[in-house]
């Protein structure tokens, strides 16, 4: 991290940077370099390529255009540092600029087939009870697979319909009534006669009373897409992605999801609003009387 330092020292020093803008150059560069450091890329020896790699992960992180700008002139800047000192011998950031890679709109179920889907599991039996829990809570909060598997008993608040899903920002989640229903039942009926330990602390266990694992839950999701007969290849992003689409659908604020989800970066949330305006786009075109009129 010498490169770094001695920046962070030009920036001080020589340049005479504002407060703000170095901490914005610094922790650009000081993401950047971690970056590389885990790919074993020294400062000094990454190329163009690398550069670019690094603009497309940002990207790929949901970072908007604005800021893969900025960053962009950060390490710019950095390397300009560099070649001057002689610690390079060319700028791999100059000329670069901030192109958005097209994303991919994200597979979502129609609310039927949302319906159809969790309407799978048997709840007569203790596996089913279990198997309806996980879904419909996956469906009522939009949470990730990995924060799922991770719940412990006492993150859901029953008696006020929430799930408080801890991670570097704590969120609280409200359930809707059926996914209270459900987790009331696999909590009174069916994890009290499989846990192994009473100490076990995991919401959701399998049948053995272990932590569900997130393979576990994977073959379950493949078992109840080949039940109800759907053709989509429904993973637990899916449900997660369905989750947003159909709130927003339904007037929800942009805002509130993203902060549902987790989203760090509301560029990542407003994917959604092109996955609901391309649906209602379908839904115009089979169903107006004069659509199909040239």
């Amino acid at each position: 991290m010498d490169c770094y330092e001695a920046f962070a020292r030009y920036l001080l020093e020589e340049k005479k940077a504002s407060p703000n803008t170095s901490s914005s150059y610094l922790r650009d560069v000081r993401q950047y370099l971690h970056w590389l450091e885990v790919r074993g890329i020294p400062a000094e020896g990454a190329v163009r390529a690398d550069v670019e790699g690094y603009s497309h992960s940002l990207f790929a992180q949901g970072k908007s255009a604005a800021t893969v700008t900025r960053s962009l002139a950060s390490l710019k800047s950095f390397y300009g540092y560099l070649l001057r000192e002689g610690a390079v011998e060319e700028n791999p950031a100059r000329g670069l600029t901030s192109v958005r890679v097209e994303r991919k709109l994200p597979a979502i179920l129609t609310r039927k087939e949302a319906e159809l889907f969790l309407d799978q599991p048997d709840m007569s039996e203790p596996k089913g009870c279990r198997d309806k829990a996980m879904l419909e809570v996956l469906y009522a909060t939009g949470i990730r697979v990995s924060e799922l598997i991770a719940l412990d008993v006492d993150h859901v608040d029953l008696a006020g319909g929430l799930l408080r899903c801890p991670g570097r920002k704590e969120r609280l989640i409200p359930l809707y009534p059926a996914a209270v229903r459900a987790l009331k039942a696999y909590l009174t009926r069916v994890r009290p006669q499989v846990i192994e330990r009473p100490d076990e602390t995991a919401l959701f266990v399998n049948m053995s009373g272990e932590r569900m694992s997130r393979q576990g839950f994977w073959k379950i999701m493949k078992q109840y897409q080949e039940k109800a007969g759907i053709q989509k290849d429904i993973t637990p992003h899916t449900l997660r992605h369905s989750f947003a689409a159909h709130l927003l659908e339904n007037g929800a604020d942009l805002r509130a999801i993203q902060e549902m989800l987790g989203h760090a970066d509301i560029s990542s949330t407003q994917i959604y609003t092109q996955v609901v305006g391309r649906d209602l786009k379908q839904l115009y075109r089979r169903t107006h009387p004069r659509a199909k009129i040239g």
